[in-house]
């Protein structure tokens, strides 16, 4: 059920998006720095149609935020933006609030800004672990060898990539996985290993060059050998990857493609999560929806 309309007395009025007005909050990200992929807010919105939500102020957006709810236990919380020269007036805070009260009871994660992360600990979010994130031109990796085979990941079965997915995200996300996969300009490969699944990946096209991630595997030249495949399908572009900062094989492996350091974010959570292998995570999905 949507969230209906709440207005102030001060004339802000805070709603859920509908899913065509997404692009929105994808555009304030992109002038945040935070360089969204070209198919994201379609993607996003498979999740949780209704936890998208705008402040406005006559008809003028002024906010944004979102809350989705992956399951009836977790949700994720991004896109947590203010328009420049209206911050401080506590418009965001009210909208913080409406995105809080979509989410219920749920833990809620998020991937705050250095800048936010105090007041977010005010709100109850615990400290997880740093990301970070890499960017440049990437130095060649040699390709697959061995008894290794890289297969579109459109071919490996969903219910496997929902398994790993498991070890690694505190929700069950297939509708998010299908959507990301299939999206137009996304590139999905598989390293296939003795006859199973030892990676995968995700490479997709950004407002500037493109992202890795999901990048999941469970050994670091596994997670190489994902790489150079999927920079093969990326061109000669400049490449970003987020990192899980207390996984130091993947910090490596960016540093060892010659990615240097570009952005941070604090992963947090409001309440307890299940145990998560993030040693099996070398790109992280996505800052906005975790």
């Amino acid at each position: 059920m949507r969230a209906s309309h709440t207005r102030a007395t001060d004339g802000l009025t805070i709603r859920p998006m509908h899913a065509d007005e997404i692009p929105l909050a994808v555009d304030w990200a992109a002038a945040e720095g935070w360089n969204p992929g070209l198919s994201d807010a379609a993607c996003f919105a498979v999740v949780d149609p209704d936890g998208f939500f705008v402040a406005e102020r006559d008809g003028v957006p002024v906010a944004t935020v979102s809350c989705v709810n992956y399951d009836d236990r977790f949700a994720f919380l991004g896109f947590y933006i203010v328009r420049p020269e209206l911050r401080g007036r506590g418009y965001g805070l009210r909208l913080w609030q409406a995105a809080m009260a979509h989410a219920g009871s749920r833990v809620v994660g998020l991937d705050g800004v250095v800048v936010q992360q105090d007041n977010y600990r005010t709100s109850g979010f615990s400290y997880a672990h740093a990301n970070i994130r890499y960017g440049g031109r990437p130095a060649a990796l040699p390709p697959p060898g061995g008894s290794s085979r890289i297969v579109a990941l459109s071919d490996v079965p969903l219910t496997d990539i929902e398994a790993s997915d498991a070890t690694v995200f505190p929700a069950p996300r297939r509708a998010f996985l299908r959507a990301w996969i299939d999206a137009p300009g996304h590139v999905g490969r598989a390293l296939i290993r003795d006859g199973a699944r030892a990676a995968w990946g995700v490479i997709r096209p950004c407002r500037a060059g493109s992202k890795i991630g999901p990048l999941v595997a469970e050994r670091s030249e596994e997670a190489e050998t994902m790489v150079a495949a999927l920079l093969s399908a990326a061109g000669d572009s400049e490449v970003f990857l987020d990192v899980p900062a207390i996984n130091p094989a993947a910090l490596a492996l960016a540093e060892s493609l010659g990615l240097k350091p570009v952005f941070e974010t604090a992963r947090m959570y409001a309440g307890p999560i299940p145990p998560l292998r993030i040693e099996r995570v070398f790109g992280i999905t996505t800052f906005e929806l975790g």
